[in-house]
């Protein structure tokens, strides 16, 4: 089909910020399309209402892609293989943000057209990954409302709430409060008090039920792994997606997976965020039980030397760089023998693998740590002796 030269797609989310772009484009002259990529963090009230608010909005057109299975191959999977969390915090939750981008280029090339918008601010790292991701899959023109009016306003949420109810248009109170990001990895929120490094209000809770609310009886799943990848819950065989979605709701009901993150930003700032991902964390604890016990003790070291490297690249923009996909090459690699089940227990707030059985586990069939030895005693003294000789040599020579 021939589109207008004025055809623009627009990744949209529903919230104010990408509200306020399609009445802004609008009267600048562009034919708004709307695509949100469902990535797994609303039910299907939320997604109604996402499709009703573009239509109200007056778009041209709105699309609805499922990402969940895209976001499980393209992210969750290397990021469980990779065990890690940026800064040893955050479980970079926004990472949905490269198949948002996928979800919305697919729509430019269905309409033909070769502009592209967002709702990222010019303070935070969306715009970043946004724009790195799209600039790695051609030449596309970026239009970015929320950076262009911060050359005007300081105080831009404000302003976003005032513009969209000066045209009729209204905004849900809890957008006037927090900016909350929702999907299958998780939900993080920001705004308010949070950005004032103050104590989070009450109002500031997402999926993770309080203390007062967890069921008094322990929560016990059991999850089978396959090279390295969660494939059952359970015993039930699931998609990795499903899989996510419920252990999301599991876990969510005993408050696992909440924390307030303080870190760096990708453009030098410091961010705090208060993050929630039940599901998520259940899946690392598992996975680095597993993997602990069926890989040697060089890879257990090594590895996280690989996987913090991946972690960094994918929460700076870099998910398209060719070192990622090399870092992934070895993690693959990595996996090819961690199979088998862990047992994941929580009696609120936290949880722990309780158990593991695997094939592969390195057990030496004539001992056990600490209770039994099929060694001697001079074969221990011997290899004591030359395991620390350039630590007693050292204090030989220098006390």
């Amino acid at each position: 089909m021939t589109a207008s030269p004025k055809d623009i797609v627009l990744a949209f989310s529903g919230g104010l910020d990408t509200s306020f772009c399609v009445p802004y484009l609008q009267e600048r002259g562009w034919n708004v399309h709307t695509v949100f990529a469902d990535t797994g963090g609303v039910d299907a009230e939320e997604r109604a209402f996402i499709e009703q608010r573009a239509q109200e909005l007056g778009v041209a057109s709105h699309r609805t892609v499922d990402g969940g299975p895209a976001l499980w191959s393209g992210f969750v999977k290397p990021f469980v293989w990779a065990g890690e969390a940026y800064q040893g915090q955050y479980p970079l939750l926004v990472s949905d943000r490269y198949l948002i981008v996928d979800a919305s280029l697919a729509r430019c090339a269905e309409l033909g057209t070769r502009a592209i918008a967002h709702g990222c601010t010019g303070m935070g790292n969306d715009q970043v990954r946004f724009d790195l991701a799209v600039k790695a899959s051609g030449d596309y023109q970026i239009v970015a409302p929320i950076r262009e009016i911060q050359k005007e306003h300081t105080e831009v949420r404000a302003y976003e709430q005032a513009y969209l109810e000066q045209r009729g248009f209204g905004v849900r109170a809890k957008q006037k409060a927090y900016t909350i990001n929702e999907n299958l990895l998780g939900l993080t929120m920001s705004g308010g008090e949070i950005d004032r490094w103050q104590a989070p209000g009450e109002g500031a809770r997402g999926w993770c039920k309080p203390r007062g609310e967890w069921p008094a009886q322990p929560l016990r799943v059991k999850l089978g792994f396959a090279k390295g990848e969660a494939v059952s819950l359970d015993g039930q065989r699931l998609a990795g997606h499903e899989l996510l979605a419920r252990l999301n709701t599991m876990f969510a009901a005993y408050g696992v997976g909440r924390g307030i993150y303080t870190g760096d930003t990708t453009i030098g700032l410091k961010g705090r965020i208060i993050f929630e991902a039940p599901g998520l964390l259940a899946l690392l604890t598992a996975h680095r039980a597993l993997e602990e016990a069926v890989l040697t003790k060089q890879q257990n070291r090594f590895k996280p030397d690989v996987a913090r490297k991946w972690v960094e690249l994918v929460y700076e923009g870099f998910y398209h760089d060719p070192l990622k996909k090399d870092l992934e090459a070895f993690l693959a690699s990595s996996q090819d023998c961690v199979d088998g089940e862990v047992v994941l227990e929580t009696q609120g707030g936290s949880v722990a693998a309780v158990a593991v059985m695997s094939e592969r586990i390195l057990n030496a069939k004539g001992a056990t740590y600490a209770q039994a030895a099929d060694w001697g005693v001079a074969e221990a003294e011997g290899f004591i002796k030359l395991f620390g000789m350039s630590s007693t040599l050292w204090a030989e020579v220098n006390r």
